[in-house]
């Protein structure tokens, strides 16, 4: 989609800025108007955010519905809705998957096959697999991610990079490098083995 935006306003920097913030944001543009669902978003206060003057905002959504492909895309446009920063709080974990964009299918299967055959609760998956951004994979799950699972998650082909977030309290006990994550699994589990000795 970015490269799509990228042709169309090579000439319009400002615009360009603009129209990325509103696809990101999922805002809609209809009859001269901002909409966040059925909601207008005032102007002046979009502009602001943007760090651009509201001409431009004006100019931006101007060209967007005098530009047939744009405007079709920009009228339809939602923002979704997600549980990715809320998880912790719900006492859910978060996974958060890098992925290699040439085995991004493979991956995505195999994590979602791993997650199953552990019989782990997945309350929602959402990824993203744009062209000029990291390719990830976000899984909410209810409850705590098996050891076994989080070992098996680097083993699969296209597998770059893996972030944990929990709801643990104690985040710091846990926090361990050489996974990368702010809940680590395998030491959590070592702490437990040590001390139950």
């Amino acid at each position: 989609m970015m490269l799509i935006l990228e042709d169309y306003f090579k000439n319009y920097p400002a615009r360009k800025k603009v129209a990325e913030f509103l696809f990101e944001n999922g805002l809609r543009v209809k009859d001269g108007k901002i909409y966040l669902k059925n909601v207008e978003v005032p102007i002046s206060e979009l502009a602001r955010v943007i760090g651009v003057n509201r001409k431009i905002v004006y100019h931006t959504i101007d060209y967007i519905e005098k530009t047939y492909a744009l405007k079709l895309i920009f009228e339809n446009l939602n923002p979704l809705p997600g549980l990715i920063d809320v998880a912790p709080l719900m006492g859910w974990e978060v996974l958060e998957i890098e992925l290699d964009k040439d085995h991004y299918l493979e991956a995505f299967s195999g994590v979602l096959d791993l997650l199953g055959k552990h019989g782990v609760g997945v309350t929602e998956v959402f990824s993203r697999n744009l062209l000029e951004e990291p390719t990830k994979l976000y899984i909410v799950i209810d409850g705590t991610l098996p050891v076994e699972a989080f070992v098996k998650i680097k083993e699969i082909g296209g597998f770059k990079k893996l972030i944990l977030r929990t709801p643990e309290k104690d985040k710091e006990k846990y926090v361990c490098n050489y996974c990368e994550v702010k809940y680590c699994p395998r030491r959590a589990l070592l702490e437990r083995i040590r001390s139950s000795r």
